[in-house]
């Protein structure tokens, strides 16, 4: 069974060397209950301010939102049960539905449609994604009328679970800064989970909500999301039937180990929206990085293929790009830097380098292949150009945040995802105009290009698929080439879940959307 003692509010959980000693088969409680497991801990759960994996998975099932995605691209309705394009581009109208409610009772209006992408467009780290849109209009309770400057390719898809939760206006329209609001660790939604206990580092809890707007959902009667900073009592907890799912899971060893478990189902599906690119960032505002020859020396000096080969057992595939080689618009006669440590040296000279260089490279805490592993690396590697790299661990997800968000580093691995559409996921990293001290997941590379802002500014409006991949490679070449970023590879995510689970989450946004419709087992 499920080891859980409630003591105090706060849910204490066993050690894992605990697990081992308990059944394998879990007992489910009264239409079931979901134990995910993950390493990264949330800052806090309103996914309208913050982005990544660590608020997105609570925040999906916390908020509603207008839309909801299929695993085919195709939109859905959800707290829109209709709505349409203007034919020149320039709105788009919800037509919401008329049941639905915030967790505290009050309705879901259109006035918190509009609060929650106007507080999103100013708020959120995505700043490209609602860049076009000008005000919402209310014409009625249960209309909003999206007004846009320029047509907006992907405003269909920003307006997904995990991009646009809608917050209740009654509660954070009070006059407190929305990215500090004492309501986001405990936050009020429509969504099909209410939030009932948030201990930062150990846990969240979410329990049905009984009132949710779609009928016969959820079908959980709880979701526990169990924070466990050592990756191998995550494995563990997942073969002994401690958990049920194991989303983000991207270590070779550990994917193949748990597809050794019987009882365990081991997918990569569900994270086609999602576009995950495993790199290198530079502090280009640093002085020991401004030069771009000093950047090209170290893309020169790092083999990619050692990297996603050996260190990645070849469960990685490799990325030459800002843009996923899956996406449509990648440019596949982008030249990427192999390694060639003549010319790495050669670039050193020439940018004046020639005493050696002191860096100091982070990493995001958590599973270590695809971090740490490469940060160590990096350390042996550059030191054959005449680089001294120091590898500075951060003991928890919003420290490494902290330090990236504030422009407090030199070098950094990250994981960044597209989202689906250059607009959403892609510009946000390249544009001038976002460089914003403290907000992760921006422009924290303090990269500027004129000519780039241009391009992404047209791709931005541009309806054309053609056209758009045409600006897309142009933009991709500059980049590449002045190296803010050193792409490695794609990161493989797996899924690793019971394999008596319905309705698994495998759709384009995999974990990071309502998990209404999912089922567990309900005992032996």
């Amino acid at each position: 069974m499920k080891l859980i003692t409630r003591f105090m509010g706060t849910a204490v959980f066993a050690t894992a060397a605990l697990f081992t000693a308990l059944p394998s088969a879990p007992v489910h409680a009264e239409g079931g209950t979901l134990v995910i497991v993950g390493s990264q801990v949330p800052r806090h759960l309103n996914g309208a301010v913050q982005s990544g994996i660590a608020t997105a998975v609570p925040s999906t099932q916390i908020f509603a939102s207008p839309l909801r995605y299929d695993a085919d691209w195709t939109p859905q309705p959800y707290l829109a049960e209709s709505w349409e394009m203007a034919e020149d581009g320039l709105s788009l109208t919800l037509n919401l539905v008329q049941n639905a409610t915030f967790h505290d009772g009050e309705p879901v209006t259109s006035a918190d449609v509009a609060f929650s992408i106007m507080t999103i467009k100013e708020n959120h780290p995505f700043q490209s994604m609602f860049a076009p849109v000008e005000g919402v209009d209310t014409p009625d309770e249960h209309t909003a009328v999206i007004r846009l400057s320029q047509p907006h390719p992907a405003l269909l898809l920003a307006l997904s679970p995990a991009l646009a939760p809608i917050l209740p206006k009654h509660i954070f329209d009070d006059g407190q800064d929305v990215k500090a609001h004492s309501a986001n660790a405990m936050p009020i939604g429509s969504g099909p989970f209410k939030v009932t206990e948030f201990t930062p580092g150990e846990a969240i809890i979410l329990q049905k909500n009984p009132d949710f707007f779609l009928e016969g959902r959820p079908k959980l009667d709880e979701i526990i999301i169990r924070i466990i900073q050592d990756p191998s009592a995550m494995v563990i907890a997942m073969e002994n039937g401690e958990a049920d799912m194991y989303p983000f899971l991207a270590g070779s060893q550990d994917v193949r180990r748990l597809e050794r478990v019987d009882s365990l189902t081991i997918t990569n599906e569900g994270y086609a929206g999602i576009g995950p690119i495993n790199w290198l960032a530079f502090n280009t505002a640093s002085p020991k990085l401004s030069d771009v020859r000093v950047r090209q020396a170290i893309a020169y000096a790092i083999d990619r293929d050692f990297i996603t080969n050996a260190l990645h057992r070849g469960v990685s595939t490799q990325q030459r790009g800002p843009i996923i080689e899956s996406s449509p618009f990648f440019d596949e006669t982008v030249e990427p830097f192999n390694v060639d440590l003549d010319k790495a040296r050669a670039l050193m000279a020439e940018a004046g380098v020639t005493d050696g260089l002191e860096l100091t490279v982070d990493y995001i805490p958590g599973p270590a292949e695809q971090q740490r592993t490469v940060a160590e690396y990096l350390r042996s590697q550059l030191e054959q150009i005449g680089i001294n790299v120091s590898v500075r661990a951060a003991p928890d997800f919003p420290t490494w945040a902290g330090r990236v968000g504030g422009h407090d580093f030199e070098l950094s691995m990250d994981n960044v995802f597209n989202w689906g559409d250059p607009v959403i996921g892609v510009h946000r990293t390249y544009l001038t105009d976002n460089i914003r001290q403290g907000v992760i997941w921006s422009n924290t590379q303090s990269y500027s290009n004129a000519r780039v802002d241009e391009i992404l500014a047209a791709a931005a409006v541009e309806l054309d698929e053609a056209k758009r991949k045409e600006l897309y490679s142009e933009f991709q070449q500059i980049v590449v080439g002045e190296v803010p970023v050193y792409f490695i590879n794609a990161t493989p995510y797996h899924t690793a879940y019971d394999s008596r689970m319905v309705n698994p989450p495998l759709g384009i946004w995999g974990p990071m959307h309502p998990m209404d419709m999912i089922e567990m087992p309900r005992g032996d």
